[in-house]
This record gives structure tokens, sequence and C-alpha cells, in this order.
């Protein structure tokens, strides 16, 4: 499945709430963890799942990351990967920047389509998680779902930032919304396990991570050609379609969102714990980046 499965990296927006470390570059190009950039973890997540076949879209703020990029990911001729970047372009079909992340993936659509695939792999660039893909795709097919969400427990204060979701005993998604107002949140819980429910986390939200099979793209694609949101307007119909099985992934790793200062600065002081939740010393999940060949630290008494 892996051989079958492109991977497609959002490189995010404007990034306003991180301002001002995305006054000269874009999210996934932000420095953390010291050495590394935000872009590692999803490249780093896909070349670990031995999924080598990697595109990053880009646009705003990008001439860092694209720079990173290219100097940090290239595979010897041996190789059948890549990490390629696809840049927003005016074209023939379209002469807009992407309007959201639909959007984004449907006017690169033509450059993908070039390459045999039958799973779409969505991801974000601005997340710390560690996940093998294996295991999505392997929910993803077993189930035989047309999209599948990868989800995660949050709590009150978390919820109203993400898309929520109602999922049945196998999975299966029912209903969901984009970020839910507070007034309405009640009529989301869900029934998660007491590990959860010690920590106030009642809601199953989206992680941003997707899997859609080829042919359904391009359906849903077609029967909303003004959809630009995947959270927004194409995850949302695809789940009330009766024409489409969607189904949840629950993940119950460390997972954040790196979207505001403040998650910034939690999740890099997260990383100075002696044991940390996202462990950037595991032999089996590295994180690659661009080696700096510059001389050690030294630190002085003070």
């Amino acid at each position: 499945m892996i051989k079958e499965t492109l991977a497609v990296i959002l490189g995010g927006g404007v990034g306003s709430r991180l301002y001002p470390l995305t006054d000269e570059r874009s999210k996934p190009a932000v420095p953390i963890g010291g050495k590394y950039r935000i872009i590692d973890i999803p490249i780093s997540n896909c070349l670990n799942s031995e999924l080598k076949r990697i595109f990053v879209l880009t646009q705003y703020n990008s001439a860092s990351l694209n720079k990173h990029i290219k100097k940090a990911f290239h595979f010897d001729i041996f190789t059948n990967g890549f990490v390629d970047i696809l840049a927003a372009e005016q074209t023939k079909r379209s002469k807009e920047w992407f309007q959201g992340t639909a959007d984004a993936v449907r006017q690169v659509l033509p450059r993908l389509k070039i390459n045999e695939f039958e799973y779409l792999i969505i991801l974000s660039g601005d997340q710390l998680y560690q996940m093998d893909f294996t295991e999505i795709l392997n929910h993803h097919v077993v189930n035989n779902a047309d999209v599948t969400v990868a989800t995660i427990p949050v709590d009150s204060n978390d919820a109203t930032a993400f898309g929520i979701m109602k999922v049945n005993d196998n999975d299966d998604i029912i209903d969901f919304i984009e970020k839910p107002g507070i007034d309405i949140l009640d009529e989301w819980k869900s029934p998660l396990g007491d590990e959860y429910l010690n920590q106030g986390k009642e809601y199953l939200a989206s992680m941003g991570i997707y899997i859609f099979n080829r042919k359904v793209l391009m359906d849903l694609f077609d029967e909303m050609p003004e959809a630009n949101d995947f959270g927004k307007e194409i995850i949302p119909n695809s789940v009330r379609s009766e024409k489409y099985k969607a189904i949840s992934f629950p993940f119950g790793g460390y997972w954040t969102d790196i979207g505001s200062i403040k998650s910034y600065f939690e999740a890099n002081l997260t990383l100075t714990k002696f044991l940390p939740q996202f462990n950037l010393f595991d032999n089996h999940n590295h994180v690659y980046t661009s080696a700096r060949m510059l001389s050690p630290s030294k630190v002085f008494d003070t």
C-alpha cells in the first residue's frame, strides 16, 4: 500500500498567530527543538513509514522553506523517491493563489496525476507528532474506506479550534462539524475511554490528516468545484453523503498543533524534559533535517 500512496504536505498560509516568527518565513519553516524546522516532522514521519514520494505545497513566505527542503531532502539515483515542492502558480485552469487546503490540492492535481497512485495522504506542515502511516493506511484499506480522518481526543478548551466528529462502534464517522461554537459543544461529546474522560477530553477532533482514494478525491472535487477547504466543506459533505464511507483513525500518541505562539512555546518546553513525549532520540523514528557543519555549543557559568 505504501508504494501505491502519494503524500501531500500543506505548507500553510499566512501564519498570523505565530507572528513575529512568521514575519520572514512560513510556519513550516519556523525552527523547533534547536536544530530542526517544523516541516521536518511530517517529512520524517513519511520517510520512517517508507513513504518516499512526497510533495510539499508552498505559497506564503516560502523562500526559506523551499531552500531548507532543497538542501535537506534529496535521494540517491537508486532510490525511487523524492521530496518535491509544488508552489502556487498561475495556469490556464486557475489564475488564483491557493484559496484553502482543498483548493491547493485541486490546483496541483494535474501534477499529482502524472504519478501512479491509489491513495493520497494529506498532511499538515505545522504539527508535532510521530505516526507510522502504514497503520492508518492499513486501517483505511481493511475498513474499505473512501475517506479516513486521523482523530485525537481533546477537551472543551481545544474543541472549538478543531473539526469535531461523532463516530459509531465501527469507527464510521456519522457527523462532522468544523470549529463548533461553545454554545453547542455539549451536542458533540463522544463516548471516549476513562483514561481520556479523566483528563476532561470528551470530544473527538480531526488532526488534519486525511487519506483519500484517488477516484473518490476526483469525484468529490467534481461534485464540489467551489469547495476550498477540507475541514469546512469536503470532509463534512463526504460524511453526509450516502455515496462515500468516511471513517476515523483513532490516534493515541502525542500530538500538538503548532498554530500559535503559546503552543509553539509549550511544544519547545516539552522537548526539554528528560523523557519527552515527542522523543527526538528515538532510534526507530528519526527526525531528519539539514546537516549543519557548525562548531559545538559552549556553556559558560552565569
